[in-house]
């Protein structure tokens, strides 16, 4: 063989000729997996939970500083505890309303909570109290007054934590009249001698049944009940030892009628001075309406309007 024949199946110098054509492909592959990558969106979520799966299976540990105290940690564990927190006793902002439009909002806390119902129940108790003390001061001017409870000419009534002592117009003024009979000074006297061992406010009250007034002295019905209540709050200030800035003397006319008057005994029943005795502040009766329903008497034992 010669040397040309030899010479002709050498390969050709140079790259092969396939190659040319794999490069194209690699590039077209490339071009295509970095566009792919360009337009994909990475979900960070997925990719924490997956760095976090992997750390755990090869044991890869990372410290990472925060600013703030994590919620989970306590003074006692200061260990991070991924778990829901216990409710502790701080204060709690809470929204307290009927009505879904407003935003009044009421700051409260179990703690305060607690101490709320303390306070009611030592109210409650305290007006319980009252109410036993009324009670037994009715039955001390009953038995003091009980020729005149008898005689029709006096009425003692327990109203809650009010004492209330009627006297009634038989046997004490004239019709029309705001002057105190004679032989009515006595029954007052009876009643000043206990009502001065006796704490609370007292209130004077007078009061005349619908028919208006006819005569010269008076003005009104208005003008002839605080007069009469005057008449008694006078009496009773005759001795020295009444504390006269615990009274006070109002008149009602017929605004606050007993029974209708709508026959001659309620009329006659309705014309009367009552001495009203408050055991406790306007402040703690009114904590009383709040913390009870309307009209619960009967759930503490107490018997309203009981009279003597």
């Amino acid at each position: 063989m010669s040397d040309e024949q030899q010479k002709c199946k050498c390969p050709p110098p140079g790259a092969p000729a396939w190659m040319a054509t794999f490069s194209d492909l690699m590039s077209l592959l490339m071009c295509f997996f970095v566009l792919l990558l360009s337009f994909s969106e990475m979900d960070v979520l997925k990719f924490k939970q997956l760095a976090g799966s992997m750390r755990e299976a090869f044991g890869v540990q990372n410290q990472i500083k925060v600013e703030d105290i994590p919620k989970g940690t306590s003074i006692i564990a200061q260990e991070f505890s991924p778990g829901r927190p216990e409710p502790t006793p701080l204060n709690e902002v809470r929204q307290m309303t009927i009505n879904n439009d407003m935003n009044t909002l009421d700051v409260r806390s179990e703690e305060g909570e607690s101490s709320v119902q303390d306070k009611l129940q030592g109210i409650e108790q305290m007006i319980r109290m009252q109410e036993e003390q009324a009670k037994r001061e009715a039955v001390q001017f009953a038995e003091v007054l009980a020729q005149e409870i008898g005689d029709g000419a006096v009425e003692v009534e327990t109203d809650g934590t009010k004492l209330i002592i009627r006297v009634k117009e038989k046997g004490s003024f004239d019709s029309g009249s705001a002057e105190l009979k004679f032989a009515y000074i006595p029954v007052i006297a009876k009643i000043r001698d206990v009502l001065i061992d006796i704490s609370g406010r007292v209130a004077i009250e007078g009061h005349t049944d619908n028919i208006p007034y006819s005569g010269n002295r008076f003005s009104s019905n208005w003008d002839l009940s605080a007069a009469r209540a005057l008449a008694v709050a006078e009496e009773l200030f005759s001795d020295a030892r009444i504390d006269q800035s615990r009274f006070q003397v109002s008149g009602y006319a017929d605004s606050k009628p007993l029974v209708p008057n709508n026959t001659a005994d309620n009329r006659a029943r309705n014309r009367r001075v009552e001495i009203v005795i408050q055991k406790g502040s306007d402040k703690e009766v009114l904590e009383r309406l709040q913390s009870r329903p309307d009209g619960d008497t009967e759930g503490q034992g107490l018997r309203p309007g009981e009279i003597f």
